[in-house]
């Protein structure tokens, strides 16, 4: 999918769900073809594939862990199936659609929408298995009807206990873990002892703990209705914070929930116990859930400002790179200036003939714009092996081409710089959109929840 294409696409969901950023993708056009032409990015990336534009919510844990049974409450729709043994071997992207009946589509569908997670993730496969080519293996999409999820993708992981297709999983789910803006990993209350926390359930803790904001990770201790015979709540979400901290996880909060249609608690003083808990803890979750379709807008937008920043920041480098190589290649080309020189001098001393001399003249000329160029390409090739980051290496490579010249070491012109600031000062403008919008929101919720008393 060409750029171009990607913003049409994006632009027409957006219609839909958030008007307001359907401003932004413009915005988005004009920063990355600043970068391109610096060198940034290559013709058919965009700063657009660079952060998810609908929130997202990954669910990860265990086949056993009621992941299934949270997603159906939340959703108000059976949308997956239950039970205590692994019944789906993909990860499922769950997402809106106006339509009433659920819609379940191949992985083959996410591969290829830049609104997913998963675009282009096929290639990220291929890396793993050059032979494996059929990306439904490990995804599915799933589309419903239900306000809960509009504006936001929940990301399902799938039972992965088994060693079948471990690599290639535990590889999505870390690509997923390092998109998601908010991660519930859901652990089994029937399974209290730190020695549960094994195989997949440990590697999610341990790429969880690395994530960016430890804010966005939940930590959600689920069917603690299975407790209410030994009524030992508190020992167990303390069993399982130790099991954490023995990770190097020593903050973050436990969350306690369970099905309460599937339970059966025959104290009643324990089940309203249990049941104050589980309203709490459950409204503390869906309420972090709500706020990912704000930050996430916030963010899309902050995301011009930071890049347009890093942009001014890199090409300062980016120019003493290239004073470094004009630098260098002058050297060169005074080395080779001297050795010609000496050495047609001295044939022409040998040889006292005129036409000789004028045919060693045009050659020597020709052999030191060879050697110029050869020692020019040699030279940004190996300084080009030194540099970090990647884009910042594409454009050196891309400033030092034959045909450009040395003394112009001035990647970003006058013009470009305004309209970085430009680009700077517009993303406030849209955070005070977005503040109106969301302000506006909030009072409309208050105000129907007011009238339903």
């Amino acid at each position: 999918m060409t750029p171009k294409e990607r913003y049409k696409k994006l632009k027409e969901h957006l219609l839909e769900e958030n008007p307001i950023l359907v401003e932004v993708i413009d915005e988005y056009k004009t920063l990355d073809t600043i970068a391109r032409e610096i060198g940034l990015l290559t013709q058919n990336q965009t700063y657009t594939a660079s952060i998810s534009w609908w929130p997202l919510i990954a669910i990860l844990g265990t086949f056993s862990a009621g992941k299934s049974s949270f997603i159906n409450e939340f959703l108000g729709k059976r949308v997956q199936e239950t039970g205590n043994q692994a019944v789906d071997d993909k990860f499922t992207v769950i997402c809106y659609t106006k339509k009433d009946d659920l819609v379940t589509l191949p992985g083959v569908a996410l591969d290829a929408d830049p609104r997913f997670p998963f675009y282009n993730i096929s290639k990220e496969i291929e890396k793993l298995d050059p032979n494996e080519k059929n990306i439904n293996r490990y995804l599915q999409l799933k589309a419903v009807n239900s306000e809960n999820i509009k504006g936001k993708i929940l990301i399902d992981s799938p039972g992965f206990d088994a060693d079948l297709q471990r690599d290639a999983t535990l590889r999505i789910t870390r690509h997923i873990i390092d998109l998601s803006d908010l991660i519930l990993i859901f652990f089994d209350a029937r399974h209290p002892e730190p020695g549960a926390m094994r195989d997949t359930l440990n590697h999610l803790v341990e790429v969880a703990k690395n994530h960016a904001d430890s804010d966005k990770v939940l930590y959600i201790l689920n069917q603690i209705d299975t407790c209410s015979k030994e009524d030992n709540l508190e020992e167990i979400i303390g069993a399982w914070q130790r099991a954490l901290s023995q990770k190097g996880i020593v903050s973050g909060k436990f969350y306690a929930i369970y099905n309460e249609t599937a339970a059966s608690i025959e104290n009643p003083a324990l089940q309203e116990r249990l049941k104050k808990k589980k309203d709490q803890d459950l409204a503390q979750i869906k309420e972090k859930m709500d706020k990912v379709l704000i930050d996430r807008a916030y963010r899309i937008v902050k995301n011009v400002e930071f890049r347009a920043k890093e942009i001014l920041q890199l090409t300062p480098k980016l120019r003493q790179l290239l004073v470094s190589l004009r630098n260098k290649v002058l050297v060169a080309d005074l080395v080779f200036l001297l050795m010609i020189v000496s050495i047609f001098t001295w044939i022409s001393i040998q040889i006292q003939n005129t036409n000789v001399w004028m045919g060693l003249i045009i050659t020597g000329v020709i052999l030191f714009i060879a050697l110029h160029f050869k020692a020019k390409s040699f030279i940004a090739q190996k300084m080009a092996k030194k540099i970090e980051p990647n884009d910042l290496r594409r454009a050196f490579l891309k400033q030092s081409r034959w045909f450009r010249s040395l003394f112009t070491a001035q990647p970003l012109k006058k013009r470009k710089k305004e309209q970085l600031e430009e680009l700077i000062n517009n993303s406030q403008r849209f955070i005070q959109k977005l503040n109106d919008q969301f302000i506006s929101m909030k009072k409309n919720h208050e105000n129907q929840e007011n009238s339903s008393f």
